[in-house]
């Protein structure tokens, strides 16, 4: 029997690193990461109705991050603080209300894992969060990162699985992420898994004679949310030295 979820008062939502330096047309833009937006938008609402706590984390890099190819780093310069490219996508319907967190801001240390950003864990203590529903981009990146320090930290974490899509900077990367995440006791869910969620659904997010009936398409939504994770192959742009 698939695991159906309900909001409750210890739950909170993290939308991960939803900056257009990630979107197509980014610096690092992932193919199709603007589709998660209108699906990240039904769990916002979901959990705007609910009166639960929303976080959204951003890279937040000065101008001389040491994960920048000129300082060393692997990654051409992006998301820098107060660009164009480090804002959140206009689509992206965050309350007003949404606790954002910057990571990386120290020109001296990489922070994946949105726990790096100060103080994210003694909010949600203060919060009283015990489960974070987490999305976003990019799977093998910040999102497994932040849901295996949720882990080791004592939080339960649930991946959505149709909000999160990958790199695979390196085969294999992402079917790794998501392999990982399970092992650490993470679990897997989509919009199908929640109450009433086939009346929610983006159109595009399911064929329309899959919603006939609800075990097919949780069934079809669910291997759909999985491919699309693991098939975000994104062509990284490197900068040739």
């Amino acid at each position: 029997m698939e695991k159906q979820y309900t909001i409750e008062s210890t739950d909170a939502l993290l939308v991960t690193d939803m900056q257009l330096c990630f979107l197509p047309g980014g610096e690092l833009g992932v193919p199709d990461g603007d589709k998660l937006i209108p699906v990240l938008n039904e769990y916002i609402k979901k959990f705007k109705e609910a009166k639960m706590p929303i976080f959204a984390s951003r890279d937040w890099h000065p101008p001389n991050h040491i994960s920048f190819k000129a300082q060393g780093g692997p990654w051409p310069p992006h998301c820098i603080q107060q660009s164009e490219s480090a804002k959140f996508h206009p689509d992206l319907k965050l309350p007003e209300n949404t606790v954002v967190l910057s990571k990386a801001t120290d020109p001296n240390k990489e922070s994946y894992s949105v726990f790096g950003a100060e103080n994210f864990a003694q909010e949600l203590k203060s919060k009283g969060v015990k489960r974070l529903f987490i999305g976003g981009l990019a799977t093998d990146y910040c999102v497994v990162n932040t849901v295996l320090d949720a882990r080791k930290l004592g939080f339960e974490a649930v991946v959505l699985m149709d909000a999160t899509l990958g790199i695979n900077a390196k085969p294999g990367d992402v079917d790794r992420a998501v392999e990982n995440m399970a092992k650490s006791g993470a679990q897997q869910a989509t919009l199908l898994d929640f109450p009433e969620a086939v009346d929610a659904l983006p159109v595009e997010a399911a064929e329309p004679d899959a919603l006939e009936e609800k075990p097919t398409a949780r069934t079809i939504m669910k291997k759909q949310a999985r491919m699309r994770s693991r098939e975000g192959r994104t062509r990284v742009r490197r900068e040739k030295g």
